[in-house]
């Protein structure tokens, strides 16, 4: 007899997702005040790119890796996720403390490829934690919580960076060093980042393995180093055989929309300089008020993305706000003005909400519990992949096709966002698997 995982209250669910506010405080830094440092450290925007290759490259091997580990794993005084988001917080943390203090750009650079070891490896055991814990029917708002958290702590990260700088920004910039109002933001980060995991850790118990997971299990931890070592590249080499045909679908949209997205994070503070004569500090802050924004919409359109996802169907939700993103970034360029150029962000937030939410939600009922770890990985990956072939690809692109103008850059991500919706469209549902 299958075990019937039991429901769980709101508040369960919500401190079961608290966790999220610090690793997606940390993302938020990564989205607005990363490519700003590099830039205060001398960095030119045609090799912004390349200087964000290691989240990619961390994604598409530390998560897979982990979340194959972790599914294999079980103690009755740790768990099965827990010890591998609480190490992925620490390391994260340690490092958000130490990035503002970068002395030179190689420093900064190095720094953020141990940041998103952290990040990654605190990440995809936490998505699985959800489909572990919830019945399925309760997988939507699960998910939909932790898209409210994911917009929340980037809107925290976004709206510090945008009022430090107001209230202690100004003066002139030096190139080479990075200016003390961005300090506070990282540090905060640095807190967040341990805290907010210990309180989801202490406060939400695992479901301990079924007998024949935990006979799984035994059987892994009886085999030699070499084999278990092994163990992980067998088990995502099997999972990418097996899978589903909508996760290849879906690998398709995500191609274009994450492509897109890493456009617009790398050169939203260089099109605000460009459309607007701001210095780097002024773009940068203009950036975070950007990202608040959006967030802000994400956290109060998220749970309202749950009743119409059931009555409309995750697929249509899902591409008609993929095509609203794509008319806010047509729209971005061609505002002048720092207030208006805001509103177009609710339909970017309502687009990262739903990005955020329905494809995990969507794949959490097609994979079986005992792989899910391995295919939250696996979809991990399908993120990782686009934004590793952006980082690669589009320098050249900008520089070459686009007259390195960050304007025709936010163009070139709209049309992707297009073409994301597109596809959206074309993804289907197969039989969904019981609890």
């Amino acid at each position: 007899m299958k075990f019937q995982k039991p429901e769980l209250s709101f508040w369960q669910i919500f401190n079961m997702n608290v966790g999220f506010l610090g690793i997606q405080y940390s993302f938020g830094l990564q989205q607005s005040a990363i490519n700003p440092i590099f830039l205060f450290l001398g960095a030119s925007e045609e090799i912004l790119p390349i200087l964000n290759i290691a989240g990619p490259v961390t994604g598409l091997v530390v998560q897979p890796l982990v979340g194959a580990i972790s599914d294999k794993t079980w103690s009755p005084r740790w768990g099965r996720r827990k010890p591998f988001f609480l190490l992925g917080a620490l390391l994260g943390s340690l490092c958000l403390f130490a990035f503002p203090l970068s002395p030179a750009l190689w420093f900064a650079v190095g720094l953020l490829w141990i940041l998103d070891v952290g990040n990654n490896m605190a990440m995809e055991p936490y998505r699985a934690f959800v489909g572990d814990k919830l019945p399925e029917k309760q997988f939507s708002v699960g998910y939909q919580m932790q898209s409210l958290f994911v917009g929340a702590g980037i809107l925290l990260a976004n709206a510090s960076i945008f009022l430090f700088q107001d209230w202690f920004g100004g003066g002139d910039e030096i190139t080479g060093e990075v200016p003390k109002w961005l300090y506070y933001s990282f540090f905060i980060g640095s807190f967040l980042s341990i805290a907010t995991i210990l309180w989801s850790v202490l406060k939400t118990p695992e479901i301990p393995p079924t007998e024949e997971e935990l006979i799984e299990i035994n059987k892994h931890r009886a085999m030699s180093f070499s084999q278990r070592f092994k163990a992980p590249f067998i088990e995502i080499a099997h999972a990418v055989k097996d899978m589903p045909k909508f996760m290849w679908k879906l690998s398709a949209v995500y191609l274009f929309q994450w492509y897109a997205l890493f456009i617009y994070w790398q050169f939203i503070t260089p099109l605000f300089m460009t459309t607007m004569g701001f210095d780097t500090s002024e773009a940068a802050a203009q950036a975070a008020k950007m990202s608040t924004t959006y967030n802000i919409v994400t956290a109060a359109v998220a749970l309202i993305l749950v009743p119409l996802t059931m009555k409309f169907g995750g697929k249509k939700i899902y591409a008609l706000s993929l095509f609203g993103t794509a008319f806010a970034l047509f729209a971005i360029p061609n505002i002048a003005d720092p207030v208006y150029v805001l509103f177009p962000m609710v339909l970017f937030g309502i687009g990262w909400a739903a990005m955020m939410g329905i494809p995990y939600s969507m794949v959490s009922k097609i994979v079986p519990q005992e792989r899910r770890g391995v295919y939250m990985g696996i979809l991990n990956m399908m993120i990782v992949i686009p934004m590793g072939i952006e980082t690669l690809t589009f320098g050249p692109i900008f520089k070459n096709l686009l007259g390195a103008n960050a304007i025709n850059a936010m163009l070139f991500a709209a049309v992707f966002f297009v073409i994301a919706a597109v596809l959206a469209l074309r993804l289907k549902m197969p039989e969904e698997k019981g609890n």
